[in-house]
């Protein structure tokens, strides 16, 4: 007997597909783009929420018989500065030299949406850096790791040795924070 879909998942990230099979829920993966781009004058956490809203929303446009439909999105904020995917190895230095030494917060937001809603829920954890080195920037990015990543790490690879401390949810860092995901399906899959 084959087992039914509860719901999709409108996300490429494998790391996002990983903690989602940790929950438990069967879904299956729906493909599709969403440019992710910063409005001008737009708060760190309204364009995070905007980005996992529409990578959601999206979801339902690409299949609108498949729902709930759960975007993510997941940022770096250093002050009011969104550390973006970077495009090269200057790009990370930069970024990476600017998180040495420092808090930042990486901001996920979940949400989760079927034909008549949409709910979103925003994480936000502190991540502090030891101060890094030059060389091991350099030597970092060329292991690849940090080429699709936001601010120019992932704290689940290589980068985790640069973590001093963290305050919030390990799994928001990673991708995708599980309590509120949790949460946020079960209460969907409640209201069917």
């Amino acid at each position: 007997m084959k087992s039914t879909i509860q719901l999709y998942l409108a996300s490429g990230s494998p790391r996002r597909r990983e903690l989602l099979t940790q929950l438990g829920y069967r879904f299956e993966v729906l493909r599709c783009e969403v440019e992710e781009r910063r409005q001008e004058g737009e708060k760190p956490q309204d364009y995070v929420c905007r980005l996992a809203r529409d990578k959601a929303q999206a979801g339902l446009a690409v299949a609108p018989e498949a729902h709930p439909v759960l975007g993510a999105d997941t940022i770096v904020v250093l002050g009011e500065r969104v550390l973006e995917k970077p495009s090269d190895l200057i790009d990370a230095k930069e970024m990476l030299e600017a998180l040495s030494g420092r808090v930042h917060q990486v901001m996920t937001a979940v949400a989760l949406a079927s034909a008549d809603r949409c709910d979103v829920r925003l994480v936000t954890t502190n991540v502090a850096f030891r101060k890094l080195d030059e060389s091991e920037i350099e030597a970092y990015w060329e292991t690849g790791e940090p080429c699709d990543k936001a601010g120019a790490y992932g704290i689940q690879g290589i980068a985790g040795k640069f973590v001093s401390r963290i305050e919030g949810s390990y799994s928001a860092v990673v991708g995708l924070p599980l309590l509120e995901t949790d949460l946020l399906i079960k209460s969907a899959l409640e209201q069917r």
